[in-house]
């Protein structure tokens, strides 16, 4: 055969090479896309998880609350938001509480800035702040009120009951349904460290408070108090199988966002997703002075994560609402899915929810009016799950004074509609 002869075979035999591995490609093809096809081998959508823990929930919540997460499981689009508050609700007892006490009992608080106790929150009163700077001592770093117990008595006073050892208001001035300024107090009175130290100091309390036994308490100054917290499995649970389900969970309190996140860790919430009290910063140290919200400017302190004010945090925080609007309820389409409290303080972005609206019983009136008038058939109330309270021996005064105006006014707790709703029996303890 001669050399032209040769190459026209090679050619023949490579093109025939060419097709054979073509259609055999083709083959593959063809049958990969027919496999795909094939309904035995159509990978079925993932399931919806459900609660795992049945002990504790009342009647059909439990039921009820697996409903709403199948019904948006894995939500095309948007994720579906959750909101839990967070002492008493997620946990038991409160974190605020906890961190305060700690404090006093390792020497964390600074003095005020030339002894003038005012400087600390505009609605302290000028009694409360004539006591606290007779109690407690000027020209030193820290107050000494670990041994100090006269000074450290008047502050546990003045942030517990909200007056002073002899019985004086000790604020004043505020609306009480944007701010309650015992609360707002513990923020401001980690005036002075830096964020990071206020989360180690929350961390030491965290750990104090989870390896004492449960009833344990704790003395500060000459008075014994709380000295235990434990999460409660129950909502562990259940912020566990919202987030499977494709939730986006939220944790709005009226602590200091600090201890917040320090806490928030423990259910798997990151601090990015924790919203509690912010204070200013200057040169990377917290203020006195606290973040606004809605029409209220940063530094002006009147309102906190607290009734109206954590509808206002979570329209501007979650949802991206600025401005005057972020202070109104908003369409439902941005608003929260589900949302769950366990007290007054919860009671606007709990009725914001157009889900589910978990109430955990402790004998909150507002709160407990329009959960068990239940208009709109979305709220469902369980007990606490630890130490549960027991039944309120006479109806809620709903009808009467069972709601505290911004002024302090006991009124009538109405619907949307401007009726009043009926007093309403405690049913669920």
């Amino acid at each position: 055969m001669n050399q032209r002869a040769r190459l026209r075979s090679s050619a023949v035999t490579a093109v025939t090479a060419v097709t054979a591995v073509t259609a055999l490609a083709a083959t593959g093809l063809a049958s990969a896309g027919a496999a795909e096809a094939s309904p035995r081998n159509h990978r079925p959508p993932r399931p919806c998880p459900t609660l795992t823990i049945s002990e504790g929930w009342y009647g059909d919540n439990k039921a009820r609350i697996d409903a709403l997460v199948a019904e948006h499981c894995h939500d095309k689009g948007r994720k579906p938001v959750a909101v839990f508050d967070w002492d008493n609700t997620v946990i038991k007892n409160d974190v605020g509480d906890a961190t305060f006490h700690w404090l006093l009992r390792n020497d964390r608080v600074r003095p005020p800035r030339n002894g003038d106790w005012s400087t600390t929150s505009r609605h302290l009163t000028p009694e409360a702040a004539t006591a606290l700077g007779a109690a407690c001592p000027t020209g030193v770093r820290v107050l000494p009120t670990a041994t100090d117990t006269r000074c450290a008595d008047e502050l546990l006073s003045v942030y517990a009951s909200g007056a002073t050892t002899a019985g004086k208001t000790a604020f004043t001035g505020h609306d009480r349904r944007r701010t309650e300024p015992q609360y707002a107090w513990l923020a401001q009175l980690l005036r002075g460290w830096t964020t990071r130290q206020v989360e180690s100091f929350a961390a030491a309390a965290r750990a104090e408070n989870l390896a004492a036994p449960q009833g344990a308490t704790q003395r500060v100054g000459t008075s014994q108090v709380t000295g235990w917290v434990r999460y409660y499995p129950q909502q562990r649970d259940l912020i566990r199988t919202l987030q499977d389900a494709g939730f986006d969970v939220w944790i709005v309190s009226a602590s200091p966002e600090p201890v917040v996140d320090v806490w928030a860790k423990g259910v798997g919430v990151a601090a990015s997703h924790a919203i509690g009290i912010r204070n200013t910063t200057e040169r990377g140290r917290l203020t006195a002075h606290l973040k606004g919200c809605g029409t209220v400017r940063d530094g002006e302190d009147t309102m906190i994560t607290y009734i109206d004010g954590k509808r206002c945090w979570i329209n501007q925080e979650i949802f991206g609402v600025r401005g005057p609007a972020a202070e109104r309820v908003q369409p439902a389409s941005r608003r929260q899915v589900f949302a769950a409290g366990d007290s007054d303080t919860d009671v606007s972005f709990l009725r914001d929810a157009t889900g589910l609206r978990l109430v955990l019983n402790r004998n909150k009136n507002e709160l407990m009016c329009r959960a068990y008038e239940n208009g709109d058939g979305r709220w469902i109330v369980n007990p606490m799950f630890i130490e549960p309270k027991q039944r309120k021996a006479t109806p809620y005064p709903c009808a009467g004074t069972g709601y505290t105006a911004g002024d302090g006014t006991a009124e009538p707790v109405r619907r949307s509609d401007g009726s009043v709703i009926p007093d309403q029996p405690d049913k669920v303890f």
